[in-house]
């Protein structure tokens, strides 16, 4: 959540921040709920300094009175943490000044293009095409089993996102990230405290009643509450996790888009990275985040755009956000287009605060830390990827050489 020492402070620049956002939000109640809360805390400061001075025993009934008091005005200021608490939870996190403009993802601004699209001599099929022909994937099937939006993975294609795994973590594990397999499931308040269970963003979640826990959407869910209540050692900061889960999304809003294939599904599994570090260190950190994800592509020969995320399509926990783009021949009837593949955040203190994950800064005061999350292989997408870009006319497709040693094959015929 955003510090309401900022809000009280700033308002106006808060407001304004957050309406560019295209988020509406009740700040002056909040500013009210805030001054009301400290006038009573300084209340019940005075009253338990009266308390002491009250000690004796000729003085039971002013004490009485006295905790009387106290224990109506701790009520009333549970009442308004509650009501204060459930607001500052609906804010975003505020953009970084050199965030472009925009309300929407048009307004979203290249940053390079890097890569060579390959000039092919007949019309690219796309991957469901190709997918067909070699029998690697089965969403009628998983239709059956699990409905819509799920897609079985098949012979070759099970055997490229295995490899693509080890790929990743073998390339990252050279830049000093420490290899982890996350749980997927998450407490509510956590995942609260990771700006990720807004009202907004319930219906994207799914929920175990039962258990009383969500099913995450990211292992960034469940890797940014590892250190939540430590204090971080800034000797070993930046921090880096990379790690391996199934994440799980509705798709709350995209009814109707992609429907067919795994572009767009309930269930997928992603290689993530994950950054604690100081504030001073973060919005560089978060460039070498988008260089690790470039690495990747580039390795795996995938041609891809780097888009700077405006301040209306920004996520909601973001104070800075990348998008990788992947080009994908096969798409738009053979024409190709870019599809968003990877996203690269800097969430500031802002799911530290939420956490409450700390360091110790040079004079020896306690700060929040900042976090950063980034793809590092949307496992399913980058199988679109390389089926659309390394296909051949007779249909086969080749697989880059990076992925060979781990695959024990080159081709699919």
């Amino acid at each position: 959540m955003l510090d309401i020492k900022l809000i009280r402070e700033n308002p106006d620049l808060v407001k304004d921040a957050i309406l560019k956002k295209g988020v509406k939000v009740d700040l002056e109640n909040i500013i009210v709920l805030d001054r009301q809360k400290r006038e009573i805390l300084s209340e019940v400061e005075q009253l338990r300094a009266r308390q002491k001075k009250e000690g004796s025993a000729d003085a039971r009934e002013a004490m009485q009175e006295i905790k009387n008091n106290i224990k109506q005005k701790e009520e009333m200021l549970d009442k308004i943490e509650q009501e204060l608490s459930v607001l500052l939870l609906e804010l975003p996190n505020i953009p970084s000044a050199d965030v472009p403009e925009g309300k929407d993802e048009n307004d979203n601004v290249v940053v390079r293009e890097k890569g060579n699209k390959k000039g092919f001599s007949f019309k690219a099929r796309s991957y469901i095409e190709l997918a067909e022909l070699h029998q690697l994937i089965d969403t009628e099937r998983a239709a059956k089993i699990s409905g819509s939006r799920f897609g079985y993975l098949l012979r070759e294609a099970a055997l490229i996102e295995m490899a693509l795994v080890r790929y990743a973590y073998d390339q990252l594990l050279e830049e000093n990230f420490i290899p982890v397999i996350p749980p997927v499931m998450v407490k509510p308040d956590i995942y609260r405290g990771m700006g990720r269970l807004t009202k907004a963003q319930e219906e994207e979640r799914y929920y175990l009643p039962a258990d009383d826990l969500y099913l995450v959407g990211s292992s960034e869910h469940t890797i940014g509450p590892m250190h939540a209540d430590e204090v971080l050692d800034t000797k070993i900061m930046p921090l880096r996790y990379v790690g391996f889960s199934t994440c799980f999304r509705r798709e709350a809003g995209s009814y109707g888009k992609d429907t067919k294939g795994i572009l767009r599904v309930h269930q997928f599994d992603k290689v993530e990275m994950f950054v604690f570090t100081t504030p001073d260190q973060s919005y560089a950190e978060l460039e070498n985040l988008v260089s690790f994800q470039e690495k990747l592509y580039t390795g795996l020969g995938i041609p891809y755009r780097v888009v700077s995320i405006c301040k209306g399509d920004m996520g909601f926990t973001d104070a800075k956000q990348y998008d990788v783009e992947a080009w994908l021949p096969g798409q738009n009837d053979g024409l190709g287009q870019y599809r968003e593949t990877h996203s690269a955040s800097n969430t500031t203190d802002f799911q530290a605060r939420g956490e409450n994950i700390k360091y110790r800064n040079a004079e020896g005061k306690l700060e929040y830390v900042h976090m950063l999350n980034a793809t590092a292989l949307a496992l399913g997408r980058t199988i679109i990827a390389l089926l659309e870009n390394y296909q051949e006319e007779d249909g086969s497709i080749t697989m880059p050489e990076a992925l060979v040693p781990y695959l024990g094959f080159n081709k699919i015929v």
